[in-house]
């Protein structure tokens, strides 16, 4: 088994907020990061593929390919965006690292065919970053 990592960045800002809690309440479990003027993060995005690779290409999957579809169907969609209100595919997800890797993994999971989806690595500061690898 190969795999093979894509790495892309993208800004985005959002607001950690719970509109069924207080604001002391959101405050107190976000923080800062419940500011009611959101804000911003430069993320790193790794997503990892795995497979054989095909005997006449020696590719697991074209790597060109697999850059289009995450530029088209996620860079272009979270970069320089407000992910709380911008971003149909988040549309009534609370914004969290957690939750936009595991909506990077849906937009994904269905449109890579050549191989599998391993994992989907979202880095959100130099010390958080999250791992997920589907259900």
């Amino acid at each position: 088994m190969v795999y093979l990592t894509r790495r892309e960045r993208f800004n985005a800002a959002h607001r950690l907020y719970n509109p069924g809690w207080t604001e002391e309440k959101n405050a107190e479990i976000f923080g800062k990061c419940a500011n009611s003027n959101f804000h911003g993060h430069n993320f790193e995005l790794f997503v990892t593929v795995k497979g054989t690779p095909d005997p006449e290409t020696g590719f697991v999957v074209n790597a060109h390919h697999l850059s289009k579809l995450i530029k088209s169907d996620i860079i272009e969609q979270l970069d320089h965006r407000n992910l709380n209100v911008d971003v149909e595919f988040m549309e009534g997800i609370l914004p969290t690292i957690e939750n936009i890797v595991i909506a990077i993994w849906e937009q994904l999971e269905s449109k890579i065919t050549s191989c599998e989806l391993h994992c989907i690595k979202l880095v959100e500061t130099e010390n958080i970053f999250v791992e997920y690898y589907g259900k």
